[in-house]
């Protein structure tokens, strides 16, 4: 029976249960109602390829049923909020990694498997597509802040820190690909030289403007080119846990308006927007889940009430 009262993660409870997938569902259970790990992983194998990656639409903005660099570092992600990323798990899917990557040894955004499938029209697919810091950036932090080894990792944590401190030196960037420095950078194991990193990409990330550092004035931040009209990004998209390495770009008062904005986000059926570009009816209805937990284990970190 669902429970009652006015808390954050009481009002997603019913917007949990009437819109999620099963994934969203046992992912909600496990932090919020004391829910077991391995629901979840049940859950989460249903979209696990004979190739040891993963598919069917994981990520919604990629349909069809091959596995894809970007559906398996989401399965990574769920992996680690269940503390289940080490054992043979971790060898299948670093086979798979090395199987799709390109030829200086990192990931593509896109594969070019997916051809023949639906997919987000902002993502077109190529025969030979370039390494991506947003697929391989997630990926190679979070296994090494797993302490994961495998022959995969050495190039491709040349190529992370290559792709990052390139962003540090200045060129302009967007912040979908900052997240993924951070993601990387949260988990490079030379941690010096991770701060001095993120300390040179937290001045490009103000120099540039990329994060509303005052929701009540949106409207002085411009959105980067291609987003969706009022795409924006705030501090706690960045600094999701008060650990992240993007902390220290933001002042107290700035991350306490960005969290105050974060939760006054909630709408009346208790989920989160969508703030990206929509391009088919059930991306829409299967991301907002997603992004409603997002937002409440954000909230949390920061000991906002959920």
């Amino acid at each position: 029976m669902a429970r009652s009262g006015t808390s954050p993660a009481v009002r997603a409870e019913q917007f949990i249960w009437l819109t999620a997938r099963v994934l969203e569902q046992r992912r909600f259970a496990f932090h919020f109602l004391d829910g077991g790990p391995d629901a979840v992983e049940a859950a989460l194998t249903a979209y696990l390829g004979e190739d040891g990656g993963y598919g069917f639409a994981l990520e919604p903005d990629l349909r069809g049923p091959v596995s894809q660099p970007l559906h398996t570092a989401h399965a990574l992600r769920v992996l680690d909020e269940i503390g289940r990323c080490a054992d043979r798990r971790m060898e299948r899917v670093c086979r798979y990694l090395t199987a799709v990557s390109t030829p200086d040894g990192a990931l593509p955004a896109l594969h070019p498997s997916l051809r023949g499938y639906p997919a987000a029209p902002w993502t077109p697919v190529v025969d030979d597509p370039p390494s991506d810091l947003l697929a391989t950036g997630p990926v190679v932090g979070l296994l090494h802040r797993n302490e994961v080894w495998h022959a995969w990792l050495f190039r491709a944590t040349d190529f992370c820190w290559a792709a990052v401190e390139a962003l540090g030196s200045g060129a302009r960037t967007h912040p979908y690909e900052v997240s993924a420095a951070v993601a990387f950078l949260d988990g490079a194991p030379d941690r010096r030289r991770a701060q001095a990193a993120a300390e040179r990409l937290g001045r490009v990330v103000r120099e540039q403007r990329l994060a509303v550092l005052d929701p009540a004035r949106v409207a002085d931040y411009p959105v980067p080119e291609g987003y969706a009209p009022g795409e924006h990004h705030y501090p706690h998209d960045f600094a999701p846990t008060p650990d992240s390495s993007a902390r220290s770009w933001f002042t107290d008062a700035e991350m306490e308006r960005s969290l105050d904005f974060l939760a006054a986000s909630q709408q009346e059926d208790g989920g989160w927007p969508v703030r990206w570009r929509e391009w088919a009816p059930g991306t829409r209805l299967e991301c907002r889940p997603m992004v409603t937990l997002t937002a409440l284990l954000t909230l949390r970190a920061y000991d906002r009430a959920v």
